[in-house]
């Protein structure tokens, strides 16, 4: 799990209402502490660690859906010819 999902697990529990109090406390001090209030970096387009397989496919599908735009489309195109070099 990266510091980016920790630091979000935290930071909506936080905003629940449904947590204690004690658990909220918790929370904010793990914020405090180890991500400087929950300032942590935020994910990046790296495929390292991905399946590459599920990358290609998930790009291919972007390819296809008349729902994204052409600059999508384009970066998608990019990033598949990357992978296949």
């Amino acid at each position: 799990m990266s510091d980016a999902q920790i630091a979000g697990g935290h930071k909506a529990n936080l905003n629940n209402p449904n947590t204690s109090q004690e658990a909220k406390e918790h929370s904010k001090a793990v914020l405090d502490n180890e991500f400087n209030g929950g300032d942590v970096p935020k994910a990046t387009d790296d495929d390292t660690g991905k399946n590459p397989g599920n990358v290609a496919g998930g790009l291919k599908a972007t390819l296809k859906n008349p729902n994204v735009s052409e600059e999508a489309k384009q970066s998608a195109q990019e990033r598949l010819s990357q992978m296949d070099a």
